[in-house]
């Protein structure tokens, strides 16, 4: 990534320091096209309203979810701090915006308008409040992770009548984006491998949506560029930074522990999604670099062994204390562990793309149905990702042709409009998933689970309902 010198780049300056790819400039960008498209949207409100599987049991996941009720009511902040600062107000951010996100999708396969509204209520009641974002380096985190997810629960309510998309923008170009920015720049003043890939994945998550929201082009690609070549340990390289034979790409962070190699795992799955819907192709890139770590992540998740080479990183502030950490052998596991990450990328590759991908599948498998913030627990890890992905990326198809070249540099689509097609390099016999269980058992058995799960879910709420009637 080309640096500023010493200060961070706001949006309206990212035009000149990176050069948009020939024909991508005038390129109009998606909408709604961050994590779900006009496609997406309807495909899970018919597949629901056929009872479809899994599709039903990730929607009443959705329904049961506390976050998801039209009578949500929301608390806004002018000042939002997370690591220190007076009040810690963190939570009330990132519960109000999977309110916002859990009701805006429910009122897209749900067609009730009262979701669609309250959503609109929570983002509105933010963007007119919140100025800025303060407290430790954790401010970071915060931007990145919170304004990723404003942005995409305000994409899908962006045609609303009484949702002020203006100001929406302005709060991510003015408090979440500056922050994100200039993390991507300066690294909060610290050697650039100081953090490890989630806080980077965090920040270009942040970046890329708010381009995408914000109809800014430069900004888009500035997100794609550092994630192809950025200087820190969040770009894809860095974050997976050998790729052992067998296909199997190890991520750096297995060797940290579990938790934050899940992180990492769903927040680049997330910038390729985003990136995908506007037809770029972040997953195929460098041979599909980021299928071979997030197979690695899940088969290590799994319980399986896995490769590990001793990595080590410099730590430090710049002109400061600065020192040497190793990580020599990957972490422990608890394959009970469980986080909503594994639907986007299993389908994409599977399905989309046709390629195996057994521990993906066998991963998503165990995580269906997948919930949302909130069934993760109260704490800001369980809302790290949005979340419901049975319900928002299974797929019943291939729905493009695998073959042709790497996306070459800038990875748009190309002037027929169709994405350039990326190779896992699957080898007979040999391929990414040869010790794993089959792609279609793994999704069978994801449907099964997701029907139990569903039936269990409906259970519950006709008890509840029995027991309000009775008391």
């Amino acid at each position: 990534m080309v640096k500023a010198a010493g200060i961070g780049i706001g949006i309206g300056a990212t035009a000149t320091a990176f050069a948009t790819p020939a024909g991508a400039a005038d390129a109009p960008l998606t909408h709604p096209g961050l994590l779900h498209t006009r496609a997406d949207l309807g495909r899970m409100a018919a597949k629901v309203k056929a009872g479809a599987r899994p599709y039903a049991a990730g929607f009443a996941k959705l329904t049961a979810n506390r976050h998801a009720q039209s009578g949500w009511r929301p608390n806004p902040q002018a000042i939002v701090y997370r690591g220190s600062g007076t009040p810690e107000n963190y939570r009330i951010l990132y519960n109000d915006i999977h309110a916002a996100y859990q009701n805006a999708l429910r009122f897209h396969v749900s067609g009730e308008e009262a979701h669609a509204d309250t959503a609109v209520a929570i983002l509105n009641a933010w963007s007119g409040k919140l100025t800025r974002l303060e407290g430790s380096a954790d401010r970071f985190l915060a931007a990145g992770l919170y304004g990723y997810q404003f942005a995409n629960a305000a994409e899908l309510v962006r045609g609303h009548g009484d949702f002020d998309l203006g100001r929406a923008q302005e709060l991510m170009r003015n408090v979440f984006h500056p922050l994100s920015d200039d993390f991507l720049t300066r690294h909060n003043n610290a050697v650039v491998t100081n953090y490890w890939p989630n806080w980077d994945l965090t920040a270009i998550a942040c970046v890329l949506a708010t381009g995408i929201f914000c109809d800014e082009r430069a900004v888009v690609e500035r997100a794609v560029e550092y994630f192809k070549h950025g200087d820190g340990m969040g770009s894809v390289r860095h974050a997976i930074p050998v790729v052992h034979e067998g296909g199997l790409g190890e991520w750096v962070e297995a060797g940290r522990d579990q938790g934050h190699a899940l992180l990492g795992v769903g927040l680049m799955g997330t910038v390729c999604e985003m990136a995908w819907n506007q037809g770029i192709d972040l997953y195929g890139y460098d041979d599909s670099r980021f299928l071979k770590g997030a197979q690695y992540v899940a088969k290590w998740s799994l319980g399986g062994d896995v490769p590990y080479t001793a990595n080590t990183r410099r730590k430090g502030a710049i002109g400061g204390w600065s020192g040497s950490e190793t990580a020599s052998d990957v972490a422990g596991v608890d394959p009970t562990m469980t986080r909503p990450i594994w639907a986007m990328i299993a389908n994409h590759y599977t399905k989309r793309r046709g390629l195996p991908a057994s521990y993906l599948t066998r991963a998503a498998a165990k995580a269906a149905p997948e919930g949302g913030g909130g069934d993760y627990g109260p704490n800001s890890g369980g809302f790290d990702q949005l979340g419901f992905g049975t319900l928002a990326f299974t797929r019943d198809r291939v729905e493009e042709p695998v073959g042709g070249p790497s996306p070459s540099s800038g990875g748009s689509r190309d002037a027929g409009g169709v994405r350039p097609h990326a190779s896992a390099s699957p080898a007979v016999g040999g391929d990414l998933a040869a010790t794993g269980s089959g792609d279609a058992a793994g999704w069978a058995a994801a449907a099964g689970i997701g029907a139990v799960a569903g039936g269990l879910l409906l259970l519950r709420k006709r008890d509840r309902g029995r027991r309000g009637a009775a008391e």
